[in-house]
């Protein structure tokens, strides 16, 4: 395997901190689906493919098992989905999603981390439109022109295909990541997923002097801390990967 596959590997291994944030972001986007939905996984295709990607992210069986089961009680929690966008350090894009059950909590929480990175929190609007809302599937076990071949020969269109190394990337509307995944999947044996999600896709990539890019690694961190907040979205290039 190549630099690229283990890049992408290295990074899938968490530290305790990041597997608790993992457990609490699949954990309220699971229960929340189950309860929506019902927690038979035959008939609930989004909390299908959640329980697979938590799987896939090493999330142990009893969380996934506790939080669908939870769901199901009489009330519960009410959670609700958030976005915020704006301005980071060196005039960086951000979008940050999360699942609150308290709004006025979250927003609060996620403007610090923009005013304290010397960034602004942006209206409704000001950023998502430099931005494409796509399917983003990464993988490993097939070739570029393999994937293409089995993608075509499930009637998916894809928006763009390529290559890095040894691993794939596939992107495709938001609407066709289940048809993008199933596609892949029967013409593979041995795959391996580093990524299958609807996702914020940047128009552009920025590269931020240092004073700058500490700033914005400052935000990331302090929205690691915000437990409301589920992705953080950016155009900022780093070394070793883009999205």
């Amino acid at each position: 395997m190549g630099r690229a596959h283990e890049v992408r590997k290295n990074a899938m291994e968490k530290t305790s901190k990041q597997k608790s944030k993992v457990y609490s972001k699949f954990g309220k986007e699971i229960y929340m689906a189950a309860k929506n939905g019902g927690p038979d996984l035959d008939s609930n295709l989004e909390l299908k493919r959640l329980v697979e990607r938590a799987k896939q992210n090493q999330v142990p069986a009893h969380v996934i098992e506790k939080n669908i089961e939870k769901s199901q009680n009489v009330g519960g929690e009410d959670y609700f989905p958030v976005r915020y966008e704006g301005y980071g350090p060196g005039g960086s894009t951000i979008i940050v999603e999360g699942i609150s059950d308290n709004v006025n909590r979250t927003v609060s929480e996620v403007r610090n981390c923009f005013t304290k990175t010397g960034g602004n929190m942006g209206v409704q609007g000001s950023v998502t439109y430099m931005y494409q809302y796509v399917s983003y599937i990464e993988f490993s076990g097939l070739t570029e022109d393999e994937s293409l071949e089995a993608l075509m020969m499930a009637e998916v269109d894809v928006l763009d295909i390529k290559s890095d190394e040894d691993i794939i990337i596939v992107i495709g509307e938001s609407s066709a990541l289940d048809d993008m995944k199933d596609a892949i999947k029967e013409a593979g044996t041995d795959l391996e997923f580093f990524r299958d999600e609807v996702i914020w896709l940047p128009s552009n990539y920025i590269t931020l002097e240092e004073e700058d890019l500490n700033r914005f690694k400052r935000f990331l961190e302090l929205t690691e801390d915000v437990e409301d907040v589920q992705d953080v979205y950016h155009n900022v290039k780093f070394e070793e990967e883009e999205v």
